[in-house]
């Protein structure tokens, strides 16, 4: 279990500096074009995400985010033990993060001030969660858990685009980013909203899997 732990607040603590950091970084670079500072932002995060899934799955299943941990137990029957302690760790992880990100740029932590509560923002956060949870569950259910580095660092990626929130989707996350004045940050107001409909799209993307992929299937070599 305490291996598991720290690869999950490893990973959650490296996707955060990453998210955070690849943001202040396009914004330095690209300070007057905020379309490529997003898809500095966007890329960087969906390489990042990919990689820690391929180094970290064996070590703790490289959830990084509370939404995937509450579906995959509702799935597959985690001890909720297992549950209570990944929670807290990837919101320790995501916190650390945070402030790694602002100290590698020389930056003071600080609270956001990017205020993002909209009915546009939270429709887009439930999508963007419920998305998540069909690419994770759809991939594990039918043998092909094989792919979902690449799968979900491309979902991820692209939801930067696609949906007008940037596409959070992780309550650990969101947690983080409001500890950072940044590009990539979040007003602490605005974290709970963000959380709630983080949590709706997860119950929502669990239907779909149980719809879709009512049993588990066998590995597909």
């Amino acid at each position: 279990m305490l291996r598991a732990l720290g690869g999950e607040f490893l990973g959650s603590a490296l996707l955060c500096a990453v998210v955070i950091g690849s943001g202040i970084a396009g914004a330095s670079l690209s300070p007057d074009d905020v379309g490529l500072q997003l898809f500095e932002n966007a890329f960087a995060t969906a390489l990042g995400l990919g990689v820690l899934i391929v180094v970290l799955a064996p070590v703790s299943g490289a959830h990084f985010n509370p939404v995937v941990t509450l579906v995959d137990a509702a799935l597959h029957g985690a001890r909720p033990i297992a549950v209570a302690t990944y929670l807290p760790v990837q919101i320790a992880g995501c916190i650390a993060g945070a402030l790694l990100a602002n100290a590698m740029f020389g930056l003071p932590t600080e609270w956001g001030t990017n205020d993002r509560v909209s009915g546009p923002h939270l429709l887009a956060e439930v999508v963007a969660t419920a998305g998540l949870v069909l690419v994770i569950f759809a991939l594990v259910r039918s043998g092909r858990s094989h792919l979902a580095a690449p799968a979900v660092g491309a979902y991820i990626g692209a939801a930067y685009f696609f949906t007008s929130s940037t596409s959070f989707a992780n309550p650990a996350i969101t947690v983080g980013r409001a500890f950072s004045d940044t590009f990539a940050g979040i007003a602490p107001v605005a974290v709970l909203p963000f959380i709630g409909a983080q949590l709706i799209g997860g119950v929502l993307g669990w239907l779909v899997v149980r719809l879709l992929y009512p049993h588990p299937m066998p590995a597909v070599e």
